[in-house]
């Protein structure tokens, strides 16, 4: 690895037109400095996915989670407002809580600081003696949060454009699947030992499908049969399209699912949509659901992995649900068990001390678009 890891020369020729480019170095999935630069230009600059608004239906709901080392509480107040504050007492800084559950306050467990759940400091005990102390000059750290199609998304930087903006067309590509009134009905958690942005390209590329998946999603959605062609949008994502008429994504070859959804489009009715939301978020968009994987970063080999599965409500009412939802659990957990473990393996593969670098092939756009879009950041001067 070089003296200078950010020197624009190591990364000439991964800006090269996709064709002719080589892949990043092998240090961008494994050095620390690395890794850093990026949660200092990208995570702490841009509007990162984390799970849906359903989570915490009702007030007083609250879940959390550390982000790029940042703990974060994610709560609805009383008057069912959505919220995000770091989770940190302003006393000492103790952590309030873990996990998730219902509380009508946040209760410092090292002192009895007591923090409402919009934040404000409504106790402080034996504080009176502080001179000049006003709890009203202590709340929570609040976090930008906003909200699209009930989906979450936190910015930990106050000049940062709006969600809508940074969204672009994405809400108009995806319109009739969030007409169906959308509902969260699994969300599960995988330690992944690799870096974010291996399983990110994993989840954007039809060129591991033959061998990767070749007994699952290969039996009725390879790559020359779907095509999953390239998508031009407008925003901070890219978008593959898969066209497979007839045939859920979410599904192995033989199970039954529901029906299509009914406020799709023509052609999301034919496919599926799958957008990747930048810098770590990939929605699949398919004739019957909607799933996403949400990717939380620990550092250069350590990501945090959320599979969280979404059916229209209505759909969720019907008698046999819960029996035919398994066959889409078991297409989910097996082939992202394929997934992880590949990834794993391509992980211990670039931390080799004596590595190289490869080439694109012209299934792995979006790829080349991920590294590109990550390299615009991580290389600039970082200076606003």
């Amino acid at each position: 690895m070089p003296l200078d890891i950010f020197d624009p020369a190591h990364y000439v020729t991964t800006r090269l037109p996709e064709l002719e480019a080589e892949t990043l170095p092998p240090w961008a999935y494994t050095s620390q400095a690395f890794y850093e630069r990026e949660v200092e230009r990208i995570f702490l600059k841009v509007w990162n996915f984390l799970g849906r608004a359903d989570h915490i239906p009702d007030p007083g709901d609250y879940f959390t989670v550390e982000f790029v080392g940042v703990p974060l509480i994610i709560v609805r107040d009383h008057e069912g407002q959505l919220r995000a504050f770091v989770n940190s007492c302003r006393h000492r800084g103790t952590i309030l809580v873990e996990g998730q559950g219902n509380c009508r306050a946040f209760r410092c467990p090292y002192h009895s600081w007591v923090f409402g759940l919009d934040g404000r400091c409504l106790g402080a005990p034996e504080m009176g003696r502080t001179r000049g102390f006003d709890p009203a000059n202590y709340p929570l750290l609040p976090v930008r949060l906003e909200t699209w199609a009930g989906f979450l998304f936190v910015n930990f930087d106050e000049t940062a454009p709006p969600l809508s903006e940074y969204l672009g067309d994405l809400p108009d590509n995806l319109a009739g699947h969030v007409a169906a009134d959308l509902v969260c009905v699994r969300r599960k958690v995988y330690d992944l030992r690799c870096n974010w942005k291996i399983f990110a390209e994993n989840a954007k590329e039809a060129y591991h499908i033959a061998t990767v998946h070749r007994k699952t999603i290969n039996q009725y959605a390879s790559a020359e049969v779907a095509k999953y062609e390239y998508v031009p949008v407008r925003g901070q994502y890219a978008m593959n399209y898969a066209e497979h008429p007839g045939v859920s994504m979410a599904l192995l070859k033989g199970d039954t699912g529901f029906p299509a959804i009914e406020t799709l489009d023509e052609r999301a009715r034919r496919g599926t949509l799958s957008p990747f939301i930048f810098p770590c978020t990939y929605i699949a968009a398919t004739i019957d659901t909607l799933w996403y994987l949400e990717l939380h970063p620990h550092g250069p080999d350590r990501t945090t992995l959320v599979h969280g599965a979404c059916f229209p409500r209505a759909y969720t009412r019907r008698p046999d649900f819960e029996e035919v939802v398994k066959n889409y659990y078991k297409r989910w957990d097996i082939t992202l068990e394929e997934d992880i473990a590949i990834c794993e393996l391509q992980q211990r593969g670039l931390a080799s001390r004596i590595n190289g670098r490869g080439r694109f092939c012209h299934r792995e756009k979006v790829v080349h678009q991920i590294d590109n879009w990550v390299l615009d950041r991580v290389l600039s001067r970082g200076d606003g």
